[in-house]
């Protein structure tokens, strides 16, 4: 049996359990760009305390999808098991919405949970970590250099931290072996409101098939050509940010990933590694991006505890 150090109990039969379990939540709009409100979720502790340390959850999705609902049930339930209250909140989406208004979404995110956040609920933001999946995991170690007062501790999944290299610069050969997406099909073409949700009706459905396929996502998501402004990216590129009052950071990346390159997570770890940054990076052999989706598979168990371990020692110390 696998516990974290909070005496979680992570068997199979308890993930079970917690995974078909109503989740308590309350939803707030923490700031509107326009028409569009941007909200995010709140969800107590499991036992409730005086003052709960929080995780800021930020949902992937390539910053072109998601929500802040696509929070795993099950990892949900465990940080709340965990004595964590989370946050998981929205913000605008690509292309209608470029990276600087996507990056002051977040940053205004966590302005409202120290501002607001704290008078409405028993929680501690100076007990704070941020928890990411892919582009999540891009936007939370984005907030170790743009968030202020800094956050104790960030986990990334399969993130990364460089946004103009020729992974997502040039044609991918992975997704340029799938079916090619035509700029009609892919809904370049077609504009749209400004959102923070995915919608019925979009038309982005193979929008992120045709960037991949034509190396165009730092075009499209950051508004400008990184081959004539690259240095336009540089304050939006974490691996180039690392400084001395970095957070402790956990990676977590399979080395078959075939959407985003495994050696992103190996390049922000010898980055932080420059920097003295208290830091791990766990690989998981023969896996491929989004490996944590099954948390009933045996292999998670311990690799989900270590994350708890973490997240307990960094917040609570």
């Amino acid at each position: 049996m696998q516990r974290n150090r909070r005496g979680t109990d992570l068997t199979t039969a308890s993930l079970r359990r917690v995974n078909h379990m109503q989740l308590e939540r309350t939803t707030h709009t923490y700031k509107t760009a326009g028409n569009c409100a941007i909200n995010l979720d709140v969800y107590p502790p499991a036992v409730v305390a005086k003052s709960a340390p929080v995780i800021v959850y930020i949902h992937g999705g390539c910053l072109i999808y998601g929500s802040r609902r696509d929070i795993h049930p099950t990892q949900l339930e465990l940080y709340r098991q965990a004595g964590f209250a989370v946050v998981s909140i929205d913000y605008r989406l690509a292309p209608e919405s470029k990276l600087p208004e996507i990056v002051q979404d977040m940053e205004d995110a966590f302005r409202w949970i120290h501002e607001t956040g704290r008078r409405l609920f028993p929680i501690d933001p100076r007990q704070m970590a941020v928890v990411g999946h892919s582009a999540g995991g891009y936007l939370s170690l984005l907030s170790g250099c743009r968030v202020t007062p800094r956050p104790q501790a960030i986990v990334s999944f399969y993130g990364y931290g460089d946004i103009i290299g020729d992974w997502y610069s040039k044609p991918d050969p992975f997704y340029c072996n799938q079916p090619s997406v035509t700029e009609e099909e892919s809904g370049r073409l077609t504009t749209g409101p400004v959102t923070c949700e995915s919608y019925e009706g979009r038309g982005k459905d193979k929008f992120y098939l045709y960037c991949r396929q034509r190396g165009l996502w730092p075009l499209e998501v950051g508004g400008r050509d990184p081959a004539k402004e690259s240095a336009f990216f540089v304050q939006y590129c974490p691996l180039r940010n690392v400084s001395a009052d970095y957070p402790a950071t956990l990676l977590l990346h399979g080395d078959q990933d075939t959407d985003v390159p495994f050696e992103q997570s190996v390049l922000m770890a010898r980055e932080l590694a420059r920097q003295k940054i208290p830091h791990e990076l766990i690989t998981m052999p023969q896996r491929g991006h989004g490996f944590d989706n099954n948390m009933e598979e045996t292999l998670l168990r311990p690799v989900f505890g270590k994350v708890l371990e973490f997240l307990d020692r960094q917040t609570r110390a």
